[in-house]
């Protein structure tokens, strides 16, 4: 499995990176029995379709997989409903898989202005969460727990993939992505054992770890990743106003294991 960072930056894009978004990869087979590079959305954040375009056709995404509806999380179907609705050359794959939280398809109708009967329907097909009930797309098995952030529903992902290796043995590989939150039971039991966990760290301590059911600190971050005995922390949604190193540093008070900090752009190997 392959995480690309599309964008990493907390709350809206920044000069060099678009808001929340990642692509995930992994190897499998089609309906058919050939083989095929499965590819999943995690979070649309503003910004991010552009950025994304580099990386992936966006008639080869699979599914799109948001963990709550802020708009740094979830606005950049509105272009992306652009694409399967207009296109001139048609659009002849479908419509999108979008799971989320229950209110999905009327907030985004909303925002881009339509009538929700019948929104964006024609172009996504939208799945409703159910609380730690696995999806499966291909490779993946996704799994949603409860987390605390200030929205009617917001989630932590947990993400499987099963691939085979190159000695024909299947492996399944763990990522674990923390959507935005504070503390939480549910954030440590997503990210249980997890090879990596894409983990945000959106508050600095000294100056906003007094506010809580938020976001985390890079030493929240950090504790949550050692409860949950990660392999590696990657800390992502950091602000513009954030210095990334001030948040490693203090994820490295609290987490002894690899560390570092996401970056569009750059791939990484779960």
């Amino acid at each position: 499995m392959q995480l690309t960072i599309i964008g990493a930056s907390g709350s809206f894009p920044g000069p060099g990176s678009p808001a929340s978004c990642y692509l995930v990869s992994a190897n499998g087979v089609d309906d058919e029995g050939n083989p095929k590079t499965w590819r999943i959305i995690l979070d649309m954040g503003n910004g991010a379709l552009g950025t994304l375009q580099r990386y992936v056709a966006l008639e080869d995404i699979d599914a799109i997989m948001l963990s709550h509806l802020h708009p740094d999380h979830f606005m950049d179907l509105c272009g992306l409903h652009i694409v399967v609705r207009w296109n001139p050359n048609g659009w002849d794959v479908g419509r999108i898989p979008v799971y989320g939280p229950a209110d999905t398809a009327d907030r985004i109708a909303i925002a881009y202005g339509l009538d929700p009967d019948p929104g964006m329907h024609p172009d996504f097909e939208f799945i409703d969460w159910q609380v730690r009930t696995p999806v499966e797309i291909g490779p993946f098995n996704i799994t949603p727990y409860p987390v605390r952030h200030p929205i009617d529903e917001a989630y932590a992902l947990r993400v499987e993939a099963t691939e085979e290796t190159h000695d024909g043995e299947q492996q399944t590989s763990v990522l674990t992505y923390s959507g935005d939150t504070d503390t939480a039971p549910g954030l440590v039991e997503a990210a249980r054992d997890a090879d990596l966990f894409l983990c945000e760290a959106a508050f600095h301590e000294g100056r906003d770890d007094a506010i809580d059911g938020v976001h985390l600190t890079g030493k929240r971050a950090g504790q949550m990743a050692t409860q949950a005995n990660v392999g590696r922390l990657l800390l992502t949604h950091i602000p513009v106003w954030n210095d990334p190193l001030v948040a490693s540093q203090e994820a490295r008070e609290t987490f002894a294991g690899q560390l570092a900090v996401a970056v569009s752009g750059v791939t990484y190997t779960v």
